[in-house]
């Protein structure tokens, strides 16, 4: 689930960039993407300790 979520934010961090590196208007800023970029690792590192917690 949470790896999922990491999945998924960081999908839409590529999405942000890449709308705006090919001229279009990114619907993140610089602090959204530092956020979204907080998010992903956030949930990458509980869904990593989850894991690590099972075995």
């Amino acid at each position: 689930m949470l790896l999922a979520l990491a999945g998924g934010l960081f999908a839409v961090f590529v999405i942000n960039v890449s709308i705006g590196s090919f001229g279009g208007t990114p619907f993140f800023g610089n602090v959204g993407e530092m956020l979204c970029l907080f998010a992903v690792s956030a949930a990458f590192t509980a869904a990593v300790l989850k894991r690590e917690a099972k075995k």
